[in-house]
């Protein structure tokens, strides 16, 4: 699924974000998150203008959006499914996990079944070290994933 969205619609909805966070401290982070909230991603065409409007350079703006990995610079599938790549969920299996999940979605890390129906994540702590490997989709966390619940999960997202 691919949406496409008039750029100078992207750049008067991002100067709408930026007019009611730019008085934070630090407000590039949650601008940031506000502009992929409203797309789905940060999009290229909103670079500029943050960086305009915040008096930063483009490369500076750019530099935050690649650093961390919440942020993404191309749409999600519908559901993201992220699991934890962690030491502790490791240990516990997390590497056969993120192998099986990879086979049943036919997708690598960072990645978004053809379908448009899920985008796979890795993530570096769902903060679930007692009970690992976990994952989480939508925003939920589910620990102690095994390869029925990894299945399942799968399945919900296919949905």
């Amino acid at each position: 699924m691919t949406i496409h969205i008039a750029e100078g619609d992207i750049a008067a909805r991002t100067r709408a974000i930026i007019a009611d966070l730019r008085f934070l401290e630090g407000s590039l982070l949650p601008i940031l998150h506000e502009v992929q909230d409203e797309f789905g991603y940060i999009p290229q065409e909103a670079v500029p203008v943050i960086a305009e409007e915040l008096n930063l350079s483009r490369a500076e703006v750019h530099g935050v959006v690649t650093f961390y990995h919440d942020y993404r610079d191309h749409p999600a599938g519908r559901h993201v499914l992220k699991l934890c790549r962690a030491e502790a969920c490791q240990s516990m299996g997390g590497d056969a996990l993120a192998e099986r999940v990879k086979t049943l979605l036919g997708i690598d890390f960072h990645q978004t079944t053809l379908d448009g129906s899920v985008t796979l994540e890795p993530v570096y702590c769902l903060g679930l070290c007692a009970c690992a490997p976990s994952a989480m989709l939508d925003g939920e966390v589910y620990g102690r994933v095994d390869d029925q619940l990894a299945a399942e999960l799968v399945a919900e997202a296919r949905r």
